[in-house]
């Protein structure tokens, strides 16, 4: 598990290019065959990845988290970006569509991954928080997903807010997860930006062409920087920072926050005026 420190405001201001992406950008995502886990201080998020491929990938604990099992102390949002796939958590298989979503409840013990087709392998997102109360195990799909229509064609942002794991949907402690799909023509997401000081988020990009880049800005209204990301790439987001983006085609993005309340709408507005 790589474990990730990231900057305060103050030095933020002054890191370079590769300073920001080395703390803030998580590019080793959905390696064949792995799972990647990456640690960050920010609210104690674990960011992940797991591409079954032959075999079977099974998420275990670590030495970072000082316990027997991955979820004694936490849960997981997952959001499946590839093909057909399994998630059998304490034997329960959930059959995970491309863009099915699961929250797996703390104290769940065994979780395996495992894909349908290796010719297109499933792809599973991960992102974990610490809970304090045990929730169901309940998976996610489309159809059941609470959809916010937004934006327009004139905005370049007209898009609909996919809703999984949230207080009116699966309850959970503290993961809120969700997607985001732009509508064709439109590149903007969250413009004007905001943040929210009770809790970080987790931006992660996919459905990209090859050569498509999104520049997600981030940074204080008065300081902002960008950072150039690729398909299947996420940028981890601090409270102070603002989250927004601006793509060179077409691209969808998994949003998931975590910290101390749940309240999607509860956001610290900006004008295009006060941005920097």
């Amino acid at each position: 598990m790589e474990v990730r420190y990231v900057a305060d405001p103050v030095r933020f201001q002054r890191m370079t290019t590769n300073e920001i992406r080395e703390s803030f950008l998580v590019d080793r995502l959905f390696a064949p065959g792995e799972i990647y886990l990456l640690y960050s201080e920010l609210d104690r998020g674990i960011i992940g990845s797991a591409v079954p491929g032959k075999g079977q990938l099974i998420l275990a604990a670590s030495k970072e988290l000082a316990v027997d099992h991955f979820c004694e102390r936490r849960e997981i949002g997952v959001l499946n970006i590839g093909g057909k796939g399994q998630i059998s958590v304490d034997g329960n298989i959930f059959h995970m569509e491309n863009r099915d979503g699961l929250y797996i409840g703390k104290g769940s013990t065994e979780i395996v991954f495992s894909s349908e087709n290796l010719k297109e392998p499933a792809a599973f997102y991960l992102l974990s928080f610490p809970a304090h109360q045990t929730y169901p195990t309940k998976q996610a799909q489309l159809a059941d997903a609470e959809a916010v229509h937004l934006g327009s064609a004139e905005a370049s942002n007209k898009r609909t807010i996919y809703k999984y794991i949230h207080p009116r949907g699966i309850q959970s402690c503290q993961v809120v997860m969700g997607f985001t799909v732009l509508e064709t023509g439109s590149v903007w997401n969250t413009m004007p930006p905001h943040t929210h000081e009770r809790r970080m988020e987790v931006y992660l990009y996919f459905d990209m062409d090859k050569d498509t880049r999104v520049f997600h800005l981030m940074g204080t209204a008065d300081e902002t920087r960008h950072i150039v990301v690729a398909n299947r790439q996420a940028v981890i987001s601090p409270s102070w920072s603002i989250h927004s983006g601006v793509g060179t085609g077409a691209y969808t993005f998994c949003w998931g926050m975590g910290g101390e309340n749940q309240t999607f709408e509860d956001m610290d507005g900006i004008e295009i005026g006060q941005i920097k």
